[in-house]
């Protein structure tokens, strides 16, 4: 029996249960890195950029009003909470106060038409329902349920009139999520009627990856919201939404052919795909936007709790550790909007993009579109959030490693307090304390990656058997206070082939990259919150000789792991310049087939973290 609102009939049921925000708080390295974003843009931004300042429509004014500011609140209050800071809730408060006192008369919320845009978008609006859904989960405000079934309502009478179109009926999912939330508060079924006639509107996104006829990079006069990048990485988890709805077994395989398709023909060693703006294929010199990345990570953490596949787990660990990091500055005052995964020079330029502007890969406030400035802000967070969830039978399950606390009832109501002690993912070593007021019998999951070898759990000391990769290990006992955990995945260097047969070097999920020598130039704008060029002051041609192997040398952990000074982790190499291998377009040229070969002498190299580099070679051509 759960002990959180489930999915009722007719939909099918989730497999875990994402627990309240503020139920998961980070700890360690992890809680260092969420107040360096609290220091950073997100704890700024309304200081300075007008589009989530005191003028925003949704808080009354006249500026920019249809997804920047409820990007910027679904970050916000996910921070917010998951740090436990007071002036992070009260910016949030002020933003969700005005809101939910918008409502009109039939239901409808916020501006009916933001600047240049074509009146009663439902796009923008569902974003805001996902940020009101943490918003009641982590404060209980009654207000939320009136409002949403209020908005609800508003679809019930008005999709046939006013369907879905544009951004919105490509993303379709994102308001479904909603929609089904507010059934399990409410269990009125009527709203999960609505949420069906949404996917119905919405873009058929089983039909385009079955039936996937973008293979190749994507001509400039081919660029339809179709394959556009981030709706398709809000699409990863349109199949298990659908499935929840229709029971269609097809829907739930839908979402393995998504990801398969992405990555067959789009997919980046960081386990995102690319898009510069749209589909660009799998050289490591094109580009994928970071709204993508936030986005896949929360497609996956949902697809977690829908399915249920430790696999999910996998990617989002390879997303968030890699893609994620790297696209910001190490204090978080400046993002990209496009990353590469060979990244030898950020400057404003013509390059090889789809459609993007030539300063899509600088460090900056806003550069190239603004949506990622207000977008990015739930990727820590939501990270945070969804590392632990709650199984059907009164349980947990821990999702994905990194350092943290969670707080929820397990076994009929019995409070619990799990702590996770861990340099994850620089080391593979956990350590999970239990704190409960008396012996309680209740299953703990423990995810086991699907690329670890000989992982061991031990509970007190005593080993348990058959501990397999790629699943959950589940584990049901009754736990005393003060019970131990200790899982052990044992960190391998690896290399995995690549475009072109390069090799990208991974250790569990950290992708390892060239380190480069980096100058930062300031373009415009004040600091901290200016704009940079960054250019290299190193060689970056390099084929790698991986028969040489690699040895590892670890670091201390301080509390700013990704960056290029403070990388915890470090791999020595050998590799040889490669003549030839030039600069094309202003990026890295196209990587030559492997094996190459080289008449220069060979030199030792540094591999860092993927996620610390701002420049950096991540799929190397070899000797």
């Amino acid at each position: 029996m759960s002990l959180y609102p489930v999915n009722r009939p007719p939909l099918k049921a989730e497999a875990l249960i994402p627990l309240p925000l503020g139920s998961v708080k980070p700890l360690g390295w992890l809680l260092d890195q969420c107040r360096v974003q609290a220091n950073g843009l997100t704890g700024h931004l309304e200081e300075f950029w007008p589009d989530v300042g005191p003028d925003s429509m949704w808080l009354g004014g006249e500026t920019e009003g249809w997804e920047r500011g409820p990007y910027y609140l679904d970050g916000l209050i996910a921070l917010a909470y998951v740090l436990d800071d007071d002036r992070l809730k009260a910016m949030a408060k002020r933003w969700t106060d005005s809101i939910l006192g918008m409502q009109t008369a039939d239901g409808w919320i916020g501006p009916v038409q933001a600047l240049d845009r074509k009146p009663y978008d439902q796009w923008p609006v569902a974003i805001v329902l996902k940020a009101l859904t943490q918003h009641f989960e982590a404060t209980g405000d009654e207000r939320v349920l009136t409002v949403m079934t209020g908005f609800a309502r508003y679809l019930k009478d008005t999709l046939d009139e006013r369907p879905l179109f544009d951004w919105g009926q490509h993303r379709w999912a994102d308001l479904a999520i909603s929609l089904l939330w507010l059934y399990r508060q409410t269990g009125e079924a009527w709203i999960a009627d609505v949420a069906d006639t949404v996917r119905k509107q919405g873009y058929d996104w089983r039909d385009h990856f079955e039936n996937f006829r973008y293979t190749v990079k994507t001509p400039p006069e081919d660029c339809t919201r179709d394959n556009h990048v981030v709706n398709s990485a809000m699409a990863v988890k349109s199949g298990g939404t659908a499935w929840s709805i229709t029971g269609d077994d097809g829907d739930r395989a839908s979402v393995y052919r998504t990801m398969e398709m992405l990555d067959e023909y789009h997919g980046q060693v960081t386990g995102v795909f690319t898009g510069d703006e749209h589909y660009a294929g799998k050289d490591p010199s094109q580009g994928t936007e970071l709204c993508a990345v936030v986005e896949y990570m929360y497609s996956l953490e949902l697809l977690t709790a829908c399915l249920g596949d430790p696999a999910f787990g996998d990617r989002l660990e390879r997303i968030a550790y890699n893609a994620l990091p790297a696209t910001f500055t190490p204090d978080m005052w400046a993002h990209q909007y496009d990353q590469q995964v060979n990244q030898v020079l950020c400057t404003v330029a013509p390059r090889q993009w789809t459609n993007n502007l030539p300063d899509s890969n600088t460090y900056g406030l806003e550069p190239n579109f603004g949506c990622c400035t207000a977008n990015y802000h739930q990727g820590w967070p939501k990270l945070v959030a969804h590392m632990w969830m709650a199984t059907l039978d009164g349980g947990l399950a821990v999702v994905a490693y990194g350092p943290s606390v969670v707080k929820a009832k397990v076994a009929g109501g019995v409070d619990v307090t799990i702590s996770e002690t861990t340099a994850y993912p620089f080391a593979g070593s956990i350590r999970l304390t239990v704190s409960i007021a008396e012996a309680t019998t209740f299953p703990l999951l423990v995810r086991v990656p699907a690329w670890v070898k000989g992982a061991s759990i031990t509970v007190n000391g005593t080993p348990l058997e058959d501990v397999k990769a790629g699943t959950y290990h589940r584990i049901e006992r009754e736990w005393k206070d003060k019970d131990v955990v200790d899982i052990y995945l044992p960190i391998e260097t690896r290399v995995e082939r690549r475009y072109h047969n390069a090799a990208s070097i991974v250790r569990g999920p950290l992708v390892f990259a060239l380190q480069m020598g980096e100058e930062f130039r300031k373009l415009k704008g004040e600091e901290p919150h200016a704009d940079w060029e960054v250019f290299p002051t190193t060689p970056w041609n390099y084929a790698l000789d991986v028969k040489a192997g690699f040895t590892t040398e670890t670091r201390p952990l301080g509390p700013v792991p990704f960056a290029p000074e403070s990388a915890p982790v470090v791999l020595h190499a050998k590799a040889k310049r490669l003549p030839g291998w030039d600069l094309v377009e202003n990026s890295a040229g196209p990587l030559p087939q492997s094996p190459v070969t080289s008449e220069e002498p060979l030199e030792d190299v540094l591999l860092i973290p993927y996620g610390s580099t701002n420049l950096r070679i991540g799929e190397f051509p070899t000797l």
